[in-house]
């Protein structure tokens, strides 16, 4: 498999808490090519975001989150210029079911998207993004263990290689998804955190402004909470074997793209 991490939409910027460069929020998705096709870990912001932005995101969201609304961001877009079809992309893991990241998925209507029982329950009919009738492939829980993390499991249609579980807290169905690269697991955790120092150090910091959206949008912070100091201990631990990331941190993305 060879996996690329793309920036599906730049929002507003923001500086780095211990003082240094300022940068885009960024929609950190995965796209990974595999023996099945195309595989999507979150669709970030889509072509018809972009278009009708108050529509489908929401006038609201749009001034505080401030996106730039660039076409070339968009996961179509990127999917091409790697020299693929839309079409190649089979199937769409979503960590869970906010517009900023599942507003590519009209962009891709043949595709498969998976998403967990509980977030699919708080789909909004009437939501614009979802008007194209995507294809739904819901899932519970149950599943193994994986490191230490319980309901793992791999999805009908996807390689092995790549697995969901429960990680709650910001949404009721929010998950994890880890990807095997190899030589260690990527695991994509969304929005459980959304900037780097809660997890990378003993004493997590968190970022001002990026906590204020965290805590305006949760809907169990302790359930969050607990998972953030799972995912620092994972990280202390177990980090050779596991890289964590989340959704908007600019400078893991810049980290992890670099790489890529």
């Amino acid at each position: 498999m060879r996996i690329h991490h793309l920036n599906c939409g730049s929002l507003t910027t923001i500086e780095r808490v211990e003082g240094g460069d300022a940068r885009h929020v960024v929609c950190h998705c995965l796209l990974i090519e595999t023996d099945a096709g195309l595989v999507l870990v979150d669709s970030g912001l889509g072509t018809h975001d972009i278009a009708r932005p108050g529509e489908r995101l929401g006038a609201d969201w749009v001034t505080y989150a401030g996106p730039v609304l660039d076409p070339a961001e968009t996961a179509l877009r990127q999917v091409r210029r790697l020299g693929h079809s839309p079409a190649d992309v089979r199937h769409i893991v979503l960590t869970h079911a906010h517009n900023d990241h599942m507003g590519g998925l009209s962009d891709f209507p043949e595709a498969t998207v998976h998403l967990h029982e509980a977030e699919h329950a708080t789909l909004d009919p009437d939501n614009a993004q979802l008007a194209h009738g995507p294809r739904w492939s819901t899932y519970g829980d149950g599943g193994d263990e994986w490191f230490g993390f319980a309901g793992a499991r791999p999805l009908p249609g996807p390689p092995p290689e790549i697995v969901v579980f429960p990680l709650g807290g910001h949404t009721p169905g929010h998950a994890g998804v880890a990807v095997d690269a190899g030589d260690r697991w990527l695991l994509h955790a969304g929005d459980t955190y959304f900037y780097h120092g809660e997890i990378d150090r003993p004493e997590p910091v968190t970022h001002p402004l990026m906590q204020l959206v965290q805590e305006g949008g949760e809907t169990d912070r302790a359930l969050r909470l607990d998972n953030v100091a799972r995912l620092r201990e994972l990280a202390r631990t177990r980090g050779g074997e596991v890289e964590v990331f989340s959704a908007h941190d600019p400078w893991e993305f810049g980290r992890l793209s670099a790489v890529s």
